[in-house]
């Protein structure tokens, strides 16, 4: 007879032999077009900081003092090469009117915005109960990520929620457009660089001797991260707000289709150490929509479908209201997509474990 998540005895009493101060950790899992999402409901070491300090600080704390826990869960064997974790932060990171606050987690650290988890993050939000009084057709999720404020948009029936989900981005921009850089066996391309919560450089994978739809992904992989380590010696970054945000994350290979089209467009991201997103990823859609309607190829609340060359799953974006960010002229973006559970786990350690806290290969 399984127990229930209320039954603390028994639940203990199926837990396979662990160290008694090691690691145990609960977490819900979750897909969003493909992409996984390990939701952390709580991490006990991150909210006795998270009380004291704001979302930013609280990311470097974690970083340094708890990052066991994120090696643990993203790596071999308890995780892959492409796995993707949520940690749920309460406390003084979670005020100013938001529901949730959230760290979030890939195989080499620590990202400053995600759109599939986001996507996710706002189902879980309301299933459990995070949400006081959530409103049918449709309750708004407020989430603070360490990029700044998001709103998710989630289907809800009274009793669950549902899909498509859709949330509005932080201040999306154009850092620069038409970058020459010389990319070490490629020789020289163009590249743009967009920001959607994190940076991104784009380019067609044509420039690059490759085709988004057919290329092997280890091909395009490969090109991908050529690119993202050309940029990053040859073109500093700046965020308005925090240099803990001015990094370049990743590289987007696109199918060339920017101008715009009721046709999806298809791209895959390669980020952080070489991690491929296998959904269109939001915070890439955000900033590719941005650099679109820079450009004058879209409009406001001229929507387009992204498709994922990995698993062939959808995005929906648009941009559908003008702002300002710095000296950037930016936009607020909207992404829509599906996000489903997966199950639930419970991990643990055993202290002699030499592979306890994980390991990670290409």
């Amino acid at each position: 007879m399984s127990s229930g998540p209320g039954d603390v005895g028994a639940s203990e009493r199926w837990l396979p032999p662990h160290s008694p101060t090691g690691l145990v950790v609960q977490t819900v899992e979750m897909h969003t077009g493909g992409e996984p999402l390990r939701i952390i409901p709580r991490l006990e070491a991150a909210e006795a900081v998270g009380r004291a300090l704001s979302l930013l600080p609280l990311r470097r704390e974690v970083a340094a003092t708890q990052d066991h826990v994120r090696r643990a869960l993203m790596h071999e064997p308890r995780g892959h090469a492409g796995m993707y974790g949520a940690v749920v932060v309460r406390g003084e990171a979670a005020t100013d009117g938001a529901h949730l606050a959230v760290l979030f987690l890939h195989c080499a650290g620590y990202s400053t915005m995600c759109g599939h988890a986001v996507l996710a993050l706002g189902r879980f939000a309301l299933d459990y109960g995070l949400v006081a009084a959530p409103s049918c057709p449709e309750t708004a999720v407020r989430l603070r990520c360490p990029c700044g404020p998001i709103t998710a948009f989630v289907p809800w029936d009274g009793h669950c929620s549902g899909n498509p989900v859709r949330f509005r981005s932080v201040p999306a921009f154009a850092v620069t457009t038409d970058l020459a850089i010389d990319v070490p066996g490629h020789g020289k391309v163009v590249v743009d660089i967009g920001y959607g919560g994190a940076f991104y450089a784009f380019l067609s994978a044509k420039q690059l001797g490759l085709d988004v739809c057919s290329s092997k992904t280890k091909d395009l992989v490969n090109a991908a991260s050529a690119v993202t380590e050309t940029v990053k010696k040859q073109f500093k970054l700046h965020h308005p707000e925090s240099e803990d945000l001015a990094f370049l994350y990743g590289t987007i290979l696109t199918d060339g289709k920017d101008a715009f089209s009721e046709e999806p467009t298809t791209n895959i991201c390669v980020f952080a150490d070489e991690q491929v997103d296998r959904s269109p990823t939001g915070s890439g859609v955000t900033a590719r929509i941005a650099l679109q309607y820079h450009k004058g190829l879209i409009q406001l609340n001229q929507a387009r479908t992204f498709r994922s060359s990995i698993t062939g799953s959808f995005f929906t974006g648009k941009a559908v209201q003008e702002t300002k960010f710095g000296e950037y002229n930016a936009v607020i973006v909207e992404v829509s997509g599906e996000a489903f559970y997966t199950g639930t786990a419970t991990f643990t350690v055993e202290e002699e474990d030499p592979l306890k806290y994980g390991f990670f290969f290409k």
